[in-house]
């Protein structure tokens, strides 16, 4: 479960810190500290969306 957890996680982070960015550029956030910070906080969040979907792929296969 690890191997795919970790290619989930490459996905999921990528895809849930991107968001975040944009997030905080539409409202307005455009220095970096702001920037930085929503991009880790999409990397940290992904840890616990990517358990939860490996989990379901293999509760389902």
């Amino acid at each position: 479960m690890l191997r795919l957890a970790s290619i989930l996680y490459s996905l999921i982070g990528t895809t849930l810190a991107g968001t975040l960015v944009i997030v905080s550029l539409t409202l307005g956030f455009v220095t970096l500290q702001p920037i930085l910070i929503a991009a880790a906080a999409g990397f940290v969040s992904a840890v616990p969306v990517t358990w939860l979907v490996a989990k379901g792929i293999i509760e389902n296969n």
